[in-house]
């Protein structure tokens, strides 16, 4: 069974690739893809402030 800490960076992780291809998307103006990743982003950054991590230095979307 994972730590916490694996936990946390695995979804660090994720958080990291799901903004890099949100970041895509909006530059291909891809609307349907960044909507679906939107949501995954929206779940990630949840669970990481509810696990107590600081975005404020890592989201770069900002929303």
């Amino acid at each position: 069974m994972p730590s916490g800490l694996e936990v946390t960076k695995t979804a660090l992780d994720d958080f990291a690739k799901v903004q890099r291809r949100m970041i895509l998307a909006k530059k291909e103006n891809a609307a349907e893809t960044y909507a679906d990743l939107k949501e995954e982003y929206m779940f990630l950054k949840a669970l990481l402030n509810t696990a107590g991590v600081d975005l404020a230095e890592i989201d770069r979307i900002k929303e």
